[in-house]
C-alpha cells in the first residue's frame, strides 16, 4: 500500500499539468509574407530593319541642281536598348546600334555611286507604357537622337565623301508581350527626323541629305 501512494501521486500530477497545458492557448510558428522587390530595369535585344525615307537639296558650285536627289540603301542590323522605369507606367529609353548604308544618286543623278557610310544613332525616348491589357503590354515614346557619321567612303570617282553629325527627333510605338513576369516578345515601330549635311569632293558638291528613316523592330524582351 505504501508503495502505490508515490505511483498515486505521480500519475495525478501528470493528469493535471496535462489538463492545464490543454487550457493554455496554443502558439503557432510565426508565418513571415515575401515581398516581391520590383526592378526598374529592362532590356530587349532585336533585329531592326532601317528604311530611309530620303531625299536631297544639292549644290554644285553653289548652284542648286534640279531633279538632283540620292537614294539609300535599307539596313538590317542588330540592336540593343536598355529601358528604367521612374515608375509603373514612365520610362526612359536608350537604343544603341550601328547601321550600313550606301548612297547612290537619283533623279537627274540616277546611276552614279556616291559613297557609303556607317551610322552610329544612340536614341534617348521618354516612354509612357499604358497599363497591361493580359499579357499585352503597349507604350508610346518621344525623344531625341543624334547620329554619328563613321567610315565614309567615296564612291564612283568621287575623291571625298562627308556626312555632318546631326540631332534629330525621335517617335516611337511598341507592344511587349510578356510570356512570364521576366521574358517576352517585342514589336517596336519608330520614326527618327535626320537631316545631315553632306559634302562631296571637298565641298565641290554640297547639301542636305534628308534621311527621316523608319526604324522596324522584333526581338526579346527582359524584365529584371
Amino acid at each position: 500500500m505504501h508503495r502505490l501512494l508515490p505511483l498515486t501521486a505521480a500519475l495525478l500530477s501528470t493528469t493535471v499539468l496535462s489538463a492545464a497545458a490543454a487550457d493554455l492557448p496554443s502558439r503557432k510558428a510565426p508565418t513571415f509574407t515575401t515581398v516581391e522587390t520590383w526592378s526598374p530595369w529592362m532590356i530587349r535585344g532585336r533585329a531592326l530593319v532601317v528604311v530611309p525615307q530620303e531625299s536631297a537639296s544639292l549644290r554644285v558650285g553653289g548652284v542648286p541642281v534640279p531633279g538632283a536627289d540620292v537614294d539609300i540603301s535599307n539596313s538590317v542590323v542588330p540592336e540593343l536598348d536598355i529601358s528604367y522605369f521612374f515608375t509603373k507606367n514612365i520610362a526612359v529609353e536608350l537604343i544603341l546600334g550601328v547601321t550600313p548604308h550606301n548612297v547612290k544618286g537619283a533623279g537627274v543623278l540616277a546611276g552614279a555611286k556616291i559613297g557609303s557610310a556607317w551610322l552610329l544613332p544612340p536614341t534617348l525616348t521618354l516612354q509612357y507604357h499604358f497599363d497591361p491589357i493580359g499579357a499585352f503590354k503597349p507604350y508610346i515614346g518621344a525623344g531625341v537622337n543624334y547620329t554619328v557619321f563613321f567610315d565614309e567612303k567615296a564612291k564612283g570617282g568621287f575623291t571625298s565623301f562627308d556626312l555632318k553629325n546631326t540631332f534629330g527627333l525621335a517617335l516611337q510605338a511598341g507592344v511587349d508581350i510578356m510570356l512570364d513576369k521576366h521574358w517576352g516578345i517585342n514589336f517596336d515601330v519608330k520614326k527618327i527626323f535626320l537631316e545631315p549635311k553632306v559634302k562631296v569632293n571637298g565641298g565641290a558638291v554640297a547639301g542636305k541629305v534628308k534621311i527621316d528613316p523608319w526604324l522596324f523592330g522584333t526581338g526579346v524582351t527582359y524584365k529584371f
